[in-house]
């Protein structure tokens, strides 16, 4: 198979194709939409109020994009999960309160597993959404929201492979989703809460004091020692930085730049004291910052470095150290 300019413009078609689809949905959205949107409103509201799930069902495709719907309403904040219509009829259904809302993906409005599950739902009909290519279909009559997700062709070459409806299915859910994000207010930091495992949730919620070294485990000197102890303590536990802590207070640092530049001067040595070539006026961090604080900190300046003094009220904490913000996905980088 030999590449030609067709091939590309089969592509680029396909794009304007769905792009056209989700265009055309967008103004009927703003023509004709409001009484939908409304009850769509009033439902989101309920569902906060009564503590209650939002339940995607589907087959096929479009059980695909309901899986992925619930996962994103899940991440809002408002408890979501995927069910499918077979399993409900097996045994799942038994997952779903009467308070609990339904969404039903269907291009065609008459997908026979959706139309057998329907008769056993106890969500009354205000609580069941229908994202549906035809609004005059069997499971839009069940539902008191239906969201027109026709589409006049298929991006598929035959108009049959789910190509444009189940993007615009999904386009549609994720407008539901943001609709129910801009009503709750639900901010970055709420956000966060739901992806502790992100570099979302991680620049928002983890701190310093969860990533640093540890005193116990870094070199600490006082400032009378001498640069051979030093070496050897660094040598110990190299983390990038020796403390130099006075009766329990912090005085300052010494890095291993520190050292080499102290052996570029004439009369220097082992013996000289940490006094002498210590930086007094380290930047530092408090334990209780956010660890992407110490990032922009340590990269955010014209001269880097790889290491910060975690300190408290005087007192040496620990060093927190680039590397580990690094691998723990911290970027600068958008």
């Amino acid at each position: 198979m030999t590449y030609t300019m067709t091939h590309t413009k089969t592509m680029a078609d396909v794009l304007r194709l769905e792009a056209k689809a989700l265009e055309r949905a967008a103004m009927l959205m703003e023509s004709s939409g409001k009484e939908q949107v409304e009850k769509l409103v009033k439902l989101f509201q309920e569902l906060q109020n009564t503590e209650s799930a939002l339940i995607f069902c589907g087959v096929g495709k479009s059980g695909i994009i309901a899986q992925k719907l619930a996962s994103t309403f899940t991440s809002l904040g408002l408890p979501s999960f995927y069910l499918h219509p077979t399993e409900a009829l097996h045994g799942d259904l038994g997952r779903v309160r009467k308070s609990d809302a339904m969404v039903f993906l269907s291009k065609s409005g008459t997908t026979e597993e959706i139309i057998k599950l329907l008769p056993f739902l106890t969500t009354k009909k205000e609580n069941r959404v229908a994202l549906v290519g035809a609004v005059n279909s069997p499971i839009a009559d069940e539902c008191g929201i239906v969201l027109d997700c026709s589409v006049e062709k298929e991006a598929c070459l035959n108009n049959q492979a789910p190509t444009t409806s189940s993007t615009l299915a999904l386009a549609m859910g994720d407008a539901m989703a943001v609709l129910y994000e801009a009503l709750t207010g639900i901010s970055k930091e709420g956000f966060a809460v739901n992806h502790p495992g992100g570099i979302l949730g991680k620049s928002l919620r983890m701190k310093v004091k969860d990533l640093m070294i540890r005193e116990s485990q870094c070199p600490v000197v006082e400032s009378t020692h001498t640069l051979q102890e030093v070496i050897l303590l660094m040598t110990k536990y190299p983390v990038g930085g020796c403390a130099v802590v006075d009766s329990g207070t912090f005085k300052g640092i010494l890095v291993e730049g520190d050292i080499r530049r102290t052996f570029t001067k004439d009369n220097a040595g082992l013996k000289t004291a940490v006094a002498e070539i210590m930086n007094t006026k380290p930047t530092s961090i408090g334990p209780e910052n956010l660890a992407f604080e110490a990032l922009e900190l340590m990269e955010g300046k014209s001269h880097s470095f790889q290491v910060l003094p975690v300190i408290e009220e005087k007192k040496f904490l620990g060093f927190i150290r680039l590397h580990d913000l690094l691998k723990e996905g911290f970027s600068l980088k958008p």
